[in-house]
């Protein structure tokens, strides 16, 4: 039996170096999971695998347990015996992180050891740059490179015009216009997989994600369906999977998220402009609202920013904020905002009594 070529999987030396760290275990990169279970393969092929008691018990948050894409040290390489017992996940190069469903605080790990996420969005009914904005947020803190693709350009009159509107807000980012009607309408994004290399696919349900991973690989192995008249997403995807590519390295496939939550996002890359107009600011701590010498404003006044991408920062500026906090906390923020200008909490706390004893 053949063995299979791990570095072809984005096993680096980075992780054959930590691997040794482990004696009498073995590496394998987790594809696919299931509720408790996972898929995992090994040189020696694929086989199904848990986590073992220990590693549960020293299990601190959501984060901490296997995700798709994880490399993980195993009690055994091949599938006989019962399922293999996930021993250790080695340190991520890069996560994709989002909030958990139906939890405040805890973070959810939606891929992982990622090299380029590829932000899609179709030039029809789901063309929005505020929601790009959110997305090269959360990806660029992932620690991959996002890339933009848009999809079904045969249904848009208006392509350049749309591209120019997205290269004023992504800065650095390279944008890729793709369509399923076209038989080699995906070949632009050939180029950022390869030997070794990991892509994860991100955006809307039914912005053509799924078309463009069953045109990577050749066959029809996810199901799609299209954007609907009323301009809702149609989840086809629902779980997270990886698959080999004919050209070489994996792609992640995950599902498809309209709504992120900011539990982590790196405003300073995806809002690059406005990062650097706040370092000339007056005020250190301006809030670009109504402070002197603002020079974010003047950029506004001047039309080299637009008021709406600037309203789109404070919003994930604001949400990013509050997120983790409890109400407490939450609403000491608010007063601490509110009363920045006359002292902050304190004279807030002062101004507070001095109403109830009026009452």
């Amino acid at each position: 039996m053949s063995k299979i070529d791990m570095k072809e999987l984005g096993l680096s030396e980075g992780f054959l170096n930590e691997a040794t760290l482990y004696t009498d275990l073995y590496i394998g990169r987790i594809i696919s999971q299931y509720r408790n279970l996972y898929r995992v393969v090994t040189e020696n092929g694929e086989m199904t695998a848990e986590i073992s008691g220990k590693f549960r018990f020293d299990v601190k948050a959501i984060t901490d347990y296997p995700a798709v894409g994880d490399f993980v040290m195993l009690d055994r390489n091949t599938d006989t015996n019962g399922n293999a017992i996930i021993q250790k996940v080695l340190s991520r190069k890069s996560a994709f992180i989002r909030r958990a469903a139906g939890t405040s605080h805890d973070e959810q790990i939606v891929a992982s050891n990622i090299d380029t996420v590829f932000i899609c969005m179709s030039l029809n009914n789901d063309f929005n740059l505020r929601r790009v904005e959110r997305y090269l947020g959360i990806s660029w803190d992932s620690g991959a490179n996002p890339v933009i693709v848009l999809t079904k350009s045969d249904l848009c009159k208006d392509i350049a015009n749309k591209t120019s509107e997205l290269s004023k807000i992504a800065y650095g980012v390279d944008i890729v216009i793709t369509s399923s009607m076209d038989k080699e309408g995906y070949l632009a994004i050939k180029d950022y997989l390869g030997y070794g290399k990991t892509v994860a696919f991100i955006g809307s349900s039914g912005v053509g994600k799924s078309t463009l991973i069953n045109k990577l690989l050749g066959v029809d192995t996810l199901e799609t369906r299209e954007i609907g008249d009323d301009d809702k997403g149609r989840h086809t995807t629902t779980r997270r999977e990886i698959f080999l590519t004919p050209f070489g390295g994996v792609v992640i496939d995950t599902p498809g998220m309209r709504e992120l939550g900011i539990d982590r996002i790196d405003l300073s890359k995806a809002f690059m402009d406005i990062d650097e107009l706040t370092m000339k600011c007056r005020f250190s701590d301006c809030t670009h609202i109504n402070e002197p010498g603002c020079e974010v404003q003047k950029a506004i006044l001047s039309g080299l920013l637009s008021e709406e991408r600037l309203l789109s920062y404070l919003k994930l500026e604001k949400e990013a904020k509050y997120t983790g906090l409890n109400s407490k906390e939450i609403e000491k923020e608010k007063i601490s905002t509110m009363f920045k200008e006359v002292g902050g909490m304190k004279n807030a706390r002062k101004l507070i009594k001095e109403k109830n004893k009026r009452r």
